[in-house]
C-alpha cells in the first residue's frame, strides 16, 4: 500500500500531466514575472484528479476540530464540495460580492454563531484571499482560525496569514512541488535552481498588503490606489484625479466637431477624462483630431472613446485601429463589453496605435430594463483580473470590486437637476453615485452639454463629486 508522501508525489506528477503546473514566463495576478503558473481550476475537469485530492486533504482535515466548510471563490469551491461530500461535513458559500436583489446575503448556507469553519484555498501566495473570506465569515459570526491549501507558493502567505491568527496547512509546498517533478524528470535542475531563485526575491510586501486587507479601495486614496494598478492609463488617471482634484468624465455627446472642440476647452480644466462617441458626429474628419490631442494634452485630461466593442477579434482589430476613426491613434481609454468573451480583449491589446491604452469593461449599465445577469457581471469581473495589464477598470453601478484597488470604477448617469429621461436613462446624484455607488470617475453628460455654461456647470460636478469622494476616505 503506497504511503502518504507516495500519493502525493504522485499526484504532483498528475497536475503537471493536466497542465495545472506550467513553467516558462507567467504574469501574476499582482503583475510580477513568474517562471512557475499553477493554473489549478483545470482540475474540474480530471474528476479522478479530484477525488485523489479530496483524499489527499482529508488526511490532514480529519485531525482538525471544525464545523463547516468554506472554499475561497471561485476556484476553490470545488475543492472544499469535494471534500464535504466524502466527510459528510456541511459547507457554507461566501461571494465575492453582495446579491442586491432577495436576500441580499454575503455568506449562503445554514450555520449558526460561533462555529469553526476551515477555509479551503488552492494555491496561496500572500493569504490576502484567505484573510478577506475570514473577515466576511467573521463578520456572521462563524469562527476561522485554520485553512487548508493545496499549493502553498512560500513567499510569505504563511507568515502573513499565522500573523493575523489563521494557520495555515498545506498538503505541498512549491519546494516540495518542483522536487517531486525533478524526480520524475518531468523538469531539469536548471528549472529547480530558477524557481528557487524567483522565491528568494519575490517574497511579498506585508505593509502594503496589510493596508489593502484592513482598508476596501473605498476608503483609499487615489494615489495609494496608483501603486496597485496594473495598467498604465489607470495609472496616470489615479494620479491626474489626485492633482486635479477631480473625478469628472464629461460625456461629450455631440455630434458637431467644432462643438466637442470647444467644450473640451471650457470644461478641460475640471475633467479628468472626456468621453467621446467619434461615431455620431457628423462632420468628423481626422483633422479634428489634432487639436482635441492639444487640448487633452494641455488641460491634463484623457481621451475616452465610448466604443463598447463587441464583436469577433478581428473584426474589433479593425473597428479599433482602421477607418476614418482610427480610434487607436488617439483614445488612450475605451470601452468593451466582454459578451463575446477574451477575443475582444486580445485584439485591442494585440492592436497598432498608441503604446498606453485602457479598457473599461462594461459590467452594469444605468439604462432601465438591462438584460445583464449576476452571472455576466462575475465573468467580467473574472476577466478583468486575467487582463489586468489591460483593463483600467470596470463600468458599474455598484461597488463590485472591493478588494481590488487597482481598477477604476467608472459610473455613467450622474445629474443634479432630474432623476430619469424619456427613453430610459436613470440618474444619481454626484453624493449617492459616490457614497452609495462606489463611483471613482463619475460620467456626466447632459448635465453639463446642455447647461446653459458648460464650464460652470462642469465646476460645480467637479466640487460636489471631489466633496464626495474626502468624505468618503475619511469614513
Amino acid at each position: 500500500m503506497k504511503s502518504f508522501e507516495e500519493k502525493l508525489k504522485n499526484f504532483a506528477k498528475e497536475l503537471f500531466e493536466a497542465n495545472a503546473i506550467k513553467f516558462g514566463e507567467y504574469k501574476t495576478k499582482i503583475g510580477v514575472m513568474t517562471p512557475v503558473y499553477c493554473d489549478l481550476r483545470v482540475i474540474v475537469s480530471y474528476p479522478k484528479l479530484m477525488d485523489t485530492l479530496a483524499d489527499l486533504l482529508i488526511v490532514k482535515v480529519e485531525k482538525m476540530n471544525v464545523e463547516l466548510l468554506c472554499g475561497v471563490p471561485y476556484t476553490a469551491l470545488p475543492i472544499a464540495t469535494a471534500v464535504s461530500l466524502k466527510l459528510l461535513k456541511p459547507m457554507v458559500m461566501r461571494r465575492k460580492e453582495a446579491k442586491d436583489y432577495g436576500t441580499k446575503k454575503l455568506i449562503e448556507g445554514i450555520f449558526t454563531a460561533g462555529q469553526t469553519c476551515l477555509i479551503v484555498e488552492d494555491v496561496v501566495t500572500s493569504g490576502s484571499s484567505i484573510l478577506e473570506t475570514a473577515k466576511d465569515l467573521n463578520g456572521v459570526g462563524i469562527k476561522c482560525t485554520d485553512a487548508i491549501v493545496l499549493l502553498n507558493r512560500e513567499q510569505g502567505g504563511e507568515h502573513f496569514l499565522m500573523k493575523n491568527g489563521i494557520k495555515m496547512h498545506s498538503l505541498l509546498t512549491l519546494t516540495q512541488m518542483v522536487g517531486y517533478l525533478r524526480e520524475f524528470g518531468c523538469v531539469d535542475d536548471a528549472v529547480v535552481e530558477q524557481v528557487k531563485s524567483y522565491l528568494a526575491n519575490t517574497q511579498i510586501d506585508e505593509v502594503s498588503l496589510n493596508e489593502t486587507i484592513t482598508k476596501d479601495r473605498l476608503g483609499l486614496s487615489f494615489l495609494d490606489r496608483a501603486k496597485y494598478a496594473k495598467n498604465p492609463v489607470s495609472q496616470e488617471l489615479f494620479k491626474i484625479m489626485s492633482s486635479k482634484q477631480t473625478t469628472l468624465c464629461v460625456a461629450a455627446d455631440l455630434t458637431n466637431s467644432t462643438d466637442i472642440l470647444n467644450l473640451a476647452e471650457r470644461v478641460g480644466p475640471h475633467i479628468c477624462a472626456l468621453k467621446t462617441h467619434i461615431d455620431i458626429v457628423e462632420d468628423f474628419h481626422p483633422n479634428m483630431l489634432g487639436p482635441l490631442q492639444e487640448i487633452a494634452n494641455r488641460h491634463n485630461f484623457i481621451l475616452f472613446e465610448d466604443r463598447k466593442f463587441c464583436d469577433i477579434g478581428k473584426t474589433v482589430e479593425y473597428q479599433y485601429s482602421k477607418g476614418g476613426g482610427c480610434i487607436s491613434s488617439w483614445a488612450n481609454l475605451v470601452t468593451a463589453h466582454s459578451l463575446l468573451g477574451k477575443g475582444v480583449l486580445d485584439a485591442i491589446k494585440g492592436s497598432e496605435g498608441l503604446q498606453k491604452r485602457g479598457v473599461f469593461l462594461l459590467a452594469e449599465t444605468s439604462a432601465a430594463g438591462s438584460l445583464i445577469t449576476e452571472s455576466y457581471v462575475k465573468s467580467t469581473l473574472e476577466m478583468a483580473e486575467e487582463y489586468s495589464d489591460l483593463v483600467a477598470g470596470i463600468v458599474c453601478q455598484s461597488p463590485l470590486f472591493l478588494k481590488n484597488p487597482g481598477l477604476i470604477q467608472l459610473t455613467p448617469g450622474v445629474r443634479i437637476d432630474i432623476k430619469k429621461d424619456d427613453l430610459g436613462q436613470q440618474y444619481n446624484s454626484p453624493a449617492s453615485i459616490v457614497l452609495e455607488r462606489g463611483a471613482d470617475i463619475a460620467v456626466v453628460g447632459r448635465g453639463i452639454t446642455l447647461a446653459k455654461d458648460p464650464e460652470v456647470a462642469a465646476a460645480a460636478y467637479k466640487k460636489l463629486l471631489w466633496d464626495a469622494y474626502l468624505q468618503r476616505i475619511k469614513e
